[in-house]
C-alpha cells in the first residue's frame, strides 16, 4: 500500500546537521520541503520511495533535508507556556505525577495576587488538581513544596528535554540524525 502524501514529512537539519528542535521535532510538509527543494535553500539528504509529478518533471519526496545556510540557535529561548512545560519535562512540579501531563497548567508559585509575576523565576508546570489545591497562596502557604527550584532555562537544555519526548511518528531514514532510546517507526 503506498503512503499517503501527508504521511510523508521532511526532516528538517541545520546546515550542521543537527535538527532545528526536537519538540516539536522540525518537520516540515512534503510541500513545504519540495518548495525549499526547487527554491535551492536546501540539500536533500534521504528520499521517500513517493514522488509526485508535475507536467514537465517529478520529484520524489524528500524524507530529510539539510538547511544551506546555517541558523543560529536562540541564546536564550522564548518565555511560553509549552517552553515552561518543556523545561519542567511534562511534569506537575508538586507532585510529579506523569499521568497528568495533559491536565498542565500554568501556575505562579508566588501568586499574582500577591505581587508575584510572570518569569521563568515564578511560573511552573502544574497539573489542574494541584493548581486547584494551591489556589491563591504560596507553596510554603499551601504545604505543597516545589520538586525543584524554577529558573531560566538554556536553549540547549530544552532540546535536550525535548529529547526526551519523541513523536509518534519517527522514519527510518531520520534514525541518523535522531537520538531517542525507542524503536522508530517505518
Amino acid at each position: 500500500m503506498q503512503m499517503s502524501l501527508s504521511d510523508c514529512p521532511a526532516l528538517v537539519l541545520n546546515a550542521d546537521f543537527r535538527p532545528l528542535s526536537y519538540f516539536p521535532l522540525s518537520v516540515w510538509s512534503w510541500q513545504e520541503a519540495i518548495k525549499a527543494v526547487v527554491g535551492d535553500r536546501v540539500n536533500v539528504i534521504s528520499e521517500y520511495d513517493r514522488a509526485v509529478h508535475s507536467p514537465s518533471f517529478e520529484i520524489k519526496l524528500p524524507s530529510v533535508i539539510s538547511l544551506k545556510e546555517y541558523i543560529q540557535p536562540a541564546k536564550r529561548p522564548a518565555f511560553t507556556r509549552f517552553n515552561v512545560f518543556l523545561r519542567d519535562r511534562l511534569l506537575c512540579q508538586y507532585c510529579g505525577d506523569p499521568f497528568h501531563a495533559q491536565d498542565l497548567t500554568f501556575d505562579h508559585v508566588i501568586p499574582r495576587s500577591q505581587g508575584g509575576r510572570t518569569t521563568w523565576e515564578n511560573v511552573v508546570s502544574a497539573c489542574g488538581p494541584c493548581n486547584l489545591r494551591k489556589g491563591g497562596r504560596t507553596p510554603r502557604q499551601a504545604t505543597m513544596p516545589l520538586l525543584r527550584v524554577p529558573k531560566e532555562p538554556s536553549t540547549f537544555e530544552l532540546q535536550e528535554n525535548g529529547r526526551g519526548f519523541p513523536p509518534n511518528f519517527l522514519h527510518e531514514s531520520w534514525r541518523d540524525y535522531l537520538y531517542w532510546d525507542t524503536e522508530l517507526e517505518a
